[in-house]
């Protein structure tokens, strides 16, 4: 049986980046805890859309062995579901975040974020 696999959200990352002390990082701790890692497309935009040229080559080497799982028609369909839910609780949350949850649910995964507040809202969701 493979290593569990978990989708990880950009706060993740953002926190490590900005920590002086890397091993104080909860992506430290996870690589560390022996898992295989996942991001939504969307995450990856969010990371590379907010680095420097100086920085890209830090990101190209942390996320060398993160795979990249595309936004597919089933996972537009759980953001749809999800969405109508959330509209219902008069619970939103921001469309990017919406997807990213709907690709870890659509893939069967956990998703690994600082930001508990927003995905909490979303019942399907495990997070870690």
């Amino acid at each position: 049986m493979g290593k569990k696999t978990v989708m990880i959200d950009s706060c993740i990352l953002i926190e490590y980046f900005r920590k002086a002390d890397k091993s104080k990082s909860a992506w430290f701790q996870l690589v560390n805890s022996g898992f295989d890692f996942a991001m939504s497309v969307i995450v990856k935009y969010e990371i590379y859309a907010g680095a420097t040229p100086q920085q890209i080559k830090f990101w190209k080497d942390t996320l060398a062995d993160v795979s990249i799982i595309p936004l597919e028609d089933h996972c537009v369909d759980e953001a749809v579901a999800i969405n109508y839910q959330l509209k219902l609780d008069r619970k939103q949350i921001e469309i990017a975040d919406l997807l990213i949850a709907a690709t870890a649910i659509s893939n069967k995964m956990p998703l690994a974020t600082l930001n508990k507040r927003h995905f909490e809202r979303i019942n399907m969701l495990e997070l870690l």
